[in-house]
């Protein structure tokens, strides 16, 4: 599954294609894929122009002229193609190419755009998604709403941490992955986060709060590391996965930098550590952590 900053790196393939371009031709070759398209959704998208493309966790938005929003999700093994009136044809987010993926026979959507330019969506899974909302619902509709605060930018801290998960027993890997609390951590990047602050995964995610709801420095210095491990991912262009992969054709290079995640065995990469990568399984998820630098 795509994680936040492979999503992100999509976005800023798209933009360049869709912002300011209007929908000049809209084809759906099924009728379905992980849901059936909305009501008319072909008439609803086509003429509009995109006066805006966003990020909503895991989620792309793209602001319509009619004043709806188009919602895309990109599942397991989504991507878009991007075939520009030069001839090229470019794929934000291409993480990974394997077997199926990629075929013309997974091609779902095509967008023709006034610019020239044509976004093809593929999905060999068909596990993503698109869905039509006011854009004046977007906060209340059933995909963001009850949903928690943003990963980048100001609004993660160390007091907001604090204020969530003040009084919880839950382990704090469980916690960092509950998207109420705290909406597009992964599993990969809180692996990373938690590595970096030196906190245990299985630690209660309460003791980031001292007894009066303040922040602990352990919660600070999470805040800090989980932005700059997103922003370091994103610099990267995601990480390479099975099933994922930009819209310029390239792999994400993240995985090289990879600390624990996916390291069981070996040395912790920590400087002056001796530790050992360790494997955990929580909620049915691995968990890759050093019990030297990340004690109880």
């Amino acid at each position: 599954m795509p994680e936040l900053p492979e999503v992100e790196t999509v976005r800023r393939g798209l933009e360049p294609a869709l912002v300011g371009a209007r929908f000049s031709e809209v084809v759906l070759n099924r009728p379905n894929l992980r849901f059936p398209f909305p009501h008319r959704f072909v008439e609803r998208v086509k003429g509009q122009e995109v006066t805006a493309l966003s990020r909503r966790a895991k989620y792309l938005v793209a602001e319509l002229s009619s004043g709806e929003a188009l919602i895309m999700h990109l599942g397991m093994s989504g991507r878009f193609d991007v075939h520009l009136p030069d001839g090229r044809t470019v794929s934000p987010g291409d993480f990974y190419l394997e077997g199926a993926q990629g075929q013309a026979k997974h091609d779902h959507v095509r967008f023709g755009l006034s610019n020239g330019a044509r976004v093809v969506y593929n999905d060999a899974r068909r596990f993503g998604f698109m869905d039509l909302v006011p854009s004046a619902d977007l906060s209340s509709c059933r995909h963001f709403a009850g949903m928690g605060i943003e990963p980048l930018g100001n609004a993660l801290s160390g007091e907001a941490i604090a204020g969530l998960f003040a009084g919880k027993r839950t382990p704090l890997k469980a916690a960092l992955l509950d998207q109420r609390l705290i909406a597009g951590l992964g599993n990969i990047y809180v692996c990373e986060a938690l590595h970096r602050a030196k906190l245990h995964p299985e630690a209660p995610a309460g003791t980031l709060a001292d007894a009066a709801g303040r922040p602990t420095p352990k919660a600070k210095r999470l805040a800090t590391v989980i932005r700059d491990v997103l922003t370091e991912a994103v610099a990267a262009g995601g990480s390479t996965l099975r099933d994922y992969v930009h819209t310029d054709g390239s792999q994400g290079a993240f995985q090289h930098a990879f600390r624990v995640y996916d390291r069981e065995g070996l040395g912790c990469t920590a400087k002056g550590c001796r530790g050992v990568v360790r494997r955990l399984v929580q909620s049915g998820r691995s968990t890759f952590f050093c019990e030297t630098c990340q004690p109880r």
